[in-house]
């Protein structure tokens, strides 16, 4: 059973568990209202075809988290498990496309809600809002927990945890490095544009105050890492120390940058997608996981 993270963090808010689940808070085919516009001439869509998915429930220490979960539709066997993790603007329709690419690989993709207890982003229009009010108080020791929480679900339910991996983007490309150094059970893991150091302007948050680079040199999981050359939020002098802590460490992590590539390069929806750069990327995780036995 897990520790009750509102209680060992005070910061962390509370539960009600008679209302928290009045509502899914995602739903297909909804994108959040803050997302930039939709570059339609690049959208991938990926059918359900061959899969099972949809929503389910995750049981976590102070009640239950909705996730997405994509997998082959055959019966009586177990599969590898990817945990997906969300960009800020949630668990929308770009995220579980991405689930389900996962799964027509073989996987087990489940993408949680890791800001469900704190609020619902699909109606926030602004991304000041979404960082200030629900992401920026999203505990790390919470995180940590609900991801937990989601393997041994998927343990339970057709996922092959002895073969587990985990990626994510922006937000969630930080929690790839954090999880990998929270559960060295973790085969492999692919982080995609995830902030990597508080810069000199940024408030250190006590809520999260780990960052990738404070736990590089310590890994044990191979992680590697993919950004952007024209990522005006992640400077390329973070990224050099973060490779330099890297080498310090066992983990045999790497960093690829794509020097034409910005923030959210692999993001098809998104104005800023690099297909080069996406397409490589991918490639290049699908080899990463095999190599290190996560599939």
């Amino acid at each position: 059973m897990f520790q009750d993270i509102s209680d060992s963090n005070p910061s962390a808010p509370r539960l009600d568990r008679r209302e928290f689940f009045a509502t899914s808070i995602f739903a297909a085919g909804v994108f959040a209202a803050a997302v930039e516009p939709i570059a339609a001439q690049t959208k991938i869509t990926t059918d359900n075809k061959g899969l099972v998915e949809g929503e389910v429930k995750i049981p976590v220490a102070d009640g239950e988290i909705p996730a997405y979960r994509a997998m082959p539709d055959t019966k009586g066997k177990d599969f590898p498990v990817v945990l997906v993790v969300h960009e800020i603007f949630g668990v929308h329709e770009w995220i579980q496309d991405v689930a389900r690419r996962f799964a027509k690989l073989g996987y087990l993709a489940i993408a949680p809600a890791l800001y469900a207890r704190q609020g619902d982003v699909k109606t926030i229009k602004e991304i000041r809002e979404l960082q200030r009010d629900i992401f920026s108080k999203i505990p790390d020791t919470q995180a940590m927990s609900d991801l937990d929480a989601t393997v041994e679900w998927a343990k339970k339910n057709n996922g092959k945890t002895k073969k587990l991996s985990i990626t994510g983007f922006c937000w969630g490309g930080r929690i790839v490095w954090l999880y990998a150094a929270h559960n060295p059970q973790v085969d492999a893991g692919a982080a995609w544009y995830g902030r990597l150091m508080y810069l000199d302007k940024q408030t250190k948050n006590p809520v999260q105050p780990t960052m990738p680079l404070d736990v590089a040199k310590d890994l044990k999981v191979p992680v590697i890492g993919f950004y952007g050359g024209q990522d005006q939020g992640i400077p390329l002098d973070s990224v050099q120390r973060m490779r330099d802590e890297l080498k310090k460490g066992k983990s045999k992590s790497e960093i690829v940058v794509y020097p034409n590539a910005g923030h959210g390069f692999h993001a098809d929806y998104r104005p800023g997608y690099n297909r080069e750069a996406s397409e490589d990327a991918w490639s290049k995780l699908q080899d990463w996981f095999k190599k290190h036995g996560a599939i």
